[in-house]
């Protein structure tokens, strides 16, 4: 169940973990989809015996930016801002991907609001998100995610 929030109460979160996300699977289907939209066909992500016999992780890992791309999902599936008419996705600062992530694993996003400055019509959150493989003892990625937040 998502967290709810008021659009007027965010400034006031700053700071705060606020929402984690559910459970994505990523599973080798998803990455194979994935190196196919974007031409990154690279063994390391697609070719399981390959990786078997020559990949350090002994298994295909998704591409770092599959696990980026899923952050709307993420962040949608954790929280819904009540009062928020529009949301866009303005970019990202620093991106970091600490651990790969095995394919067949599971994700989820942890939140926390790291700023929540007024622009025109809105905010821009800047969100801290860091990504958790289940079972994983390090962070699959960690990034701030830029929002503009429109009332």
């Amino acid at each position: 169940m998502p967290e709810r929030l008021s659009f007027a109460g965010l400034p006031g979160l700053v700071g705060a973990e606020v929402a984690v996300s559910g459970w994505f699977t990523v599973g080798q289907d998803r990455v194979d989809a994935f190196a196919e939209a974007t031409e990154d066909r690279q063994w390391i992500h697609t070719d399981p015996a390959r990786c078997a016999r020559e990949s350090p992780f002994r298994a295909p890992v998704a591409h770092g930016f599959l696990t980026l791309s899923l952050l709307p999902a993420m962040l949608e599936s954790a929280l819904v801002i009540e009062g928020m008419r529009m949301g866009l996705n303005y970019g990202l600062n620093k991106v970091r991907f600490p651990a790969p992530l095995p394919a067949g694993s599971r994700v989820r996003g942890r939140w926390t609001l790291g700023a929540a400055e007024p622009i025109e019509g809105g905010l821009q959150l800047t969100w801290d998100v860091t990504v958790d493989s289940e079972g994983g003892t390090r962070p699959v990625c960690a990034a701030e995610f830029l929002v503009r937040a429109y009332a």
